[in-house]
């Protein structure tokens, strides 16, 4: 895990859910999958959507030409363990198809500028990701 996140993930823990910098005022959790090469658990904090009791996470990477590395290890296995803010729980992540996933990812650019800026700066479609409590 990389100095960034680990300071991030640090944050968070010690501050129930709420961190400074960039992600100040953003709802974010904490996702642990399992590294599909190495079966060790990996640590990524993301920003997230709650919309109608579900959450959402977005594989933007910053709008990264190549998709981040917890997608992979969510398309291998995608059992996970989910932090929030005041609770923590076993989730299944469920990659979106269309057209959901264009709704709630044009939601998530309406509501936060920078994720329009991330699909307009790459090829790729972003995906978006359902984290369903177990």
């Amino acid at each position: 895990m990389s100095d960034w996140n680990a300071g991030i993930i640090d944050e968070f823990r010690a501050n129930d859910g709420k961190v400074g910098g960039m992600f100040e005022g953003a709802p974010l959790v904490i996702v642990a999958t399992t590294g599909a090469k190495s079966g060790q658990e990996r640590l990524a904090p993301l920003m997230s959507r709650h919309e109608d009791g579900r959450t959402f996470v977005f594989a933007s990477k910053a709008g990264a030409p190549t998709h981040p590395d917890w997608l992979h290890n969510i398309r291998a296995n995608n059992a996970v363990q989910v932090e929030a803010p005041g609770d923590s729980y076993d989730a299944t992540a469920i990659e979106l198809g269309e057209p959901e996933r264009t709704e709630i990812y044009t939601r998530q650019g309406e509501e936060w500028a920078q994720f329009a800026k991330y699909q307009e700066g790459t090829d790729r479609v972003i995906p978006v990701i359902e984290l369903v409590r177990r």
